[in-house]
């Protein structure tokens, strides 16, 4: 099998599993429980906290352990929009947010808050220029990814921080799911004061994550119930999972420093093949993120073809695996200004450190015979 879909998830490491069944075994009790066992159940949850706020270079009491990306960023939209729509009620997003984001402003917009959805451009950039003229005295929020899902393409996160300093009233907060250990960003001199990450991205296991709050921010939680996470995420610790997280995140970054290279050569490779078809639209501008290639053959059912290389043992996807069976044009193309035959028929592979050039060989091998396929099919 070739497993070519790490931007819906990837396969946890041996390690990461390894040390969530050591926890569940020795450490399962309560770490909110007074007893001694519970005490150290709690000391390994401050330990992995510190340990994450060190990986991260910010402070353990900035550390909110979730469940993932999902509610991560659930949490810190809608947590400044119900704490301080007292002072606004106007947010600002963009139109290629994650479903996770993108549906979480609509939810808003409903309960009567004002929503800008910032375009982009064919490549997928928004203007610095777009996002401040947005801005309005009562705005309170400003959420945009720093790595698209489907087309990897890399919002200019620190330009964007710098912009909104002269805006002390309005929030930043920073989907970084698909771009942790592929993209770096400082969350210090990005000036972000919210970041969210999934840990089933990293290798890790599914169900935990982290939302970043810098200091001084505050959020209404979503959750009531208990006093856990500085009483923004209440309920019992998942303390196995936070630490297969924190093992997970310090192994995706050390996985960074010393081997991007190899998915940028990977990547590179499937894009040189792509660009000798005409038939084939790549969707992928040229400075995005390390791991995401996406295409398009236009006129055919993105399904007709993952299926194709499905009986190649090769799999791939089109969309957010959020809503990927959802059928009609992805929500991302559609704004990048491509028309209904080109964004309904994109196809995204996504790769992992743990893929090798032998892999990529066959997939492009793969690759071509499906395309020749395909051209066949259009012409009968």
């Amino acid at each position: 099998m070739i497993y070519l879909d790490n931007s819906a998830t990837t396969k946890p490491l041996p390690a990461v599993m390894d040390s969530y069944q050591k926890v569940t075994e020795q450490f399962f009790c309560n770490p909110s429980s007074i007893h001694q066992f519970g005490g150290k159940g709690e000391h390994l949850l401050y330990k992995a906290r510190t340990q994450a706020a060190d990986i991260l270079e910010v402070r353990p009491n900035e550390i909110v352990f979730t469940s993932g990306g999902t509610e991560s960023n659930n949490l810190a939209i809608k947590g400044i929009a119900l704490e301080h729509q007292a002072r606004g009620n106007h947010l600002i997003t963009t139109a290629i947010e994650h479903p996770s984001v993108y549906e979480a402003f609509q939810a808003l917009e409903k309960q009567g808050f004002e929503v800008t959805y910032l375009p982009v451009n064919e490549s997928g950039h928004v203007s610095l220029r777009d996002l401040e003229e947005a801005i309005q005295d009562d705005t309170i929020l400003v959420s945009i990814m720093h790595v698209n899902n489907e087309t990897g393409v890399i919002q200019p996160i620190e330009e964007m921080g710098h912009l909104l300093r002269k805006y002390p009233k309005v929030f930043f907060h920073v989907d970084d799911v698909q771009g942790l250990g592929k993209v770096p960003l400082s969350l210090k001199t990005s000036q972000v004061d919210l970041w969210t990450c999934s840990g089933h991205k990293i290798h890790g296991l599914k169900g935990t994550g982290l939302l970043y709050k810098k200091t001084g921010v505050k959020l209404y939680p979503l959750f009531h119930g208990g006093s856990q996470e500085d009483g923004i995420r209440p309920g019992t610790e998942n303390l196995a999972g936070i630490v297969s997280f924190v093992k997970a995140l310090r192994l995706i970054k050390e996985q960074e420093k010393q081997h991007v290279d190899h998915l940028i050569k990977m990547k590179q490779d499937i894009i040189h093949v792509v660009n000798a078809h005409e038939a084939v639209c790549l969707n992928t501008p040229n400075d995005s993120a390390p791991h995401i290639v996406n295409f398009s053959f236009p006129s055919v059912k993105p399904e007709v073809a993952i299926h194709m290389f499905g009986e190649h043992d090769i799999f791939l996807s089109t969309k957010s695996a959020c809503s990927s069976k959802d059928l009609n044009e992805s929500r991302v193309l559609t704004a990048c200004g491509y028309d209904v035959r080109r964004a309904s028929s994109g196809l995204r592979v996504s790769l992992s450190y743990e893929n090798t050039s032998e892999e990529i060989e066959v997939f492009i091998k793969t690759l071509e015979v499906v395309i020749n396929q395909l051209k066949g099919m259009l012409k009968s």
